[in-house]
């Protein structure tokens, strides 16, 4: 099994590589693990003559779990990681007549684990959710391309920083096993559909709930249309949430 850890940071030696550090080291045994530092590359579109791309690709291919791990500066991905991201688009994956993107084999079915942090501090990072762009930027690249998610992890308070702290070196050895054991093609859908099944019963409870408290109407199509625009609220909050918001912010 072969881990290729990606770092996008401008400095080799910051929180980020440490954060990186700290899974390829937890590592199991039987991984063949490898750092590439984008920084030691030339990166550039797939018209270009002076690139290492070709080389990029290669390893992007070899790799069964790819770890990405980049800053976030002023609430975004780091330039260094987003230029990475544009350039393999490509090749990686194939675009219709409509100009869609579509995931092409040998990247599909891989896996990834995302790492960010920021000097913003953790009640803030709570709050406000700064880091969430890094990590929907990085999504959006990743499961286009077909690859499945392993998990992610944010690091707060990064100014002045040199070490990690107990609690986040646990959850990035945590991280470390889940990526030591993800061999196999775990299609999600079912989990998936587990998850909706319960997401719209508790909003039928909820919009339930509203209605016989704030709607006493006699008339059916009054409490039909009542009710279909109470679900849909309330849905459309709880699928944003989960979708969009649901992010590590400490």
């Amino acid at each position: 099994m072969k881990i290729l850890g990606i770092l996008g940071s401008h400095r080799k030696d910051g929180i980020t590589r440490l954060m990186l550090d700290e899974i390829s080291e937890n590592l199991a045994d039987n991984v063949d693990y490898e750092l590439l530092n984008l920084n030691d590359y030339i990166i550039k579109p797939k018209e270009s003559q002076d690139s290492d791309i070709d080389y990029i690709i290669s390893k992007l291919k070899e790799a069964d779990v790819w770890i990405l791990a980049a800053p976030t500066y002023w609430g975004s991905l780091s330039g260094v990681m987003k230029n990475f991201l544009d350039c393999i688009r490509e090749y990686t994956l194939r675009f219709d007549k409509q100009g869609m993107p579509h995931s092409i084999e040998p990247f599909s079915n891989k896996h990834y684990i995302l790492l960010t942090n920021c000097y913003t501090n953790k009640l803030e990072n709570l709050i406000t959710g700064v880091t969430d762009q890094s990590f929907r930027i990085m999504d959006k690249a990743l499961s286009t391309l077909g690859l499945i998610k392993l998990g992610e992890a944010v690091q707060t308070s990064t100014y002045g920083l040199n070490e990690l702290n107990k609690s986040k070196k646990l959850e990035l050895q945590k991280l470390s096993r889940k990526a030591s054991n993800s061999e196999k093609k775990d299609d999600q859908t079912l989990k998936r559909y587990i998850e909706l099944f319960f997401i719209v019963a508790i909003m039928v409870f909820l919009t339930m709930l509203v209605q016989s408290i704030f709607v006493k109407l006699a008339n059916f199509w009054i409490n039909y249309c009542s009710f279909v625009l109470i679900f849909y609220v309330l849905l459309a909050i709880a699928l944003h949430f989960l979708t969009v918001v649901k992010h590590k912010r400490k």
